[in-house]
Order: structure tokens, then sequence, then C-alpha cells
């Protein structure tokens, strides 16, 4: 079952810079700080900040929207039975958490994320 939005993922070309400025933007620091990703808690959700490299290059979009999920394995292959392409594989990226990515068949790229550190508000 799709839960709601969870995370929005920006490139940035360089993290401690990215980090730098959003900090000063949302005018607090991230909770989750590691080179391959930065994340914040902005309101029970959270905008987070990642190198170009974690970025698609099948697609040019910039950002993803995360989904929260309670089981990503099943939901993921439910939206591909759908007719979504893989955009990424699943990937543990630490501390329990679990994302994936699909190109829904209008071509947009939908995100999945399982999070057990973060509880949206």
């Amino acid at each position: 079952m799709i839960k709601g939005l969870r995370t929005v993922v920006y490139a940035v070309k360089d993290v401690e810079a990215g980090k730098d400025w959003y900090s000063k933007v949302l005018g607090i620091n991230p909770y989750f700080d590691q080179p391959f990703y930065v994340g914040y808690n902005v309101g029970g959700y959270e905008l987070g900040l990642a190198p170009d490299t974690h970025v698609s290059q099948k697609n040019n979009s910039g950002s993803i929207a995360y989904w929260g999920v309670d089981d990503i394995e099943k939901e993921h292959k439910i939206i591909l039975k759908l007719g979504a392409k893989e955009n990424s594989k699943i990937m543990d990226v630490g501390q329990g958490i679990k994302v994936s990515s699909v190109i829904d068949p209008f071509g947009n790229v939908f995100g999945l994320i399982y999070n057990p550190n973060f509880k949206a508000n």
C-alpha cells in the first residue's frame, strides 16, 4: 500500500556546497549526513541531496519524489507488472533504508522508499 510522499532528492554537483546552501535556506542542519547522501527533515518530509551520479542517466529530471512503502520488494514488483520500466534497482543505502525507482508508462520517474528511521508527521 502506498503511504504518501516521503522524500524528494535533488542532484548537486558538490554535496558539501549543496549542504551549506540548503542548510542556510532551510534554517536547519541535516539529520542524515554522508558523502553519498544528505537528508533534512522538513516539516515531516525529507529533502535529500545526492551527488549527480545518483541521478539516472536515463532521464534528465534532476529530482525524484520517493513514495513511502512498508515492503519495497513487493511494491516494486507490482508496479513493474502494471507496466512501469525499471529505472533503478532496489538499493540498500544504509541504516535499513532501501530505495528504487521506475519509469511510469507516461515517462515520469516514480520513486519508492522504505525508511524505518524516518517517520512522517
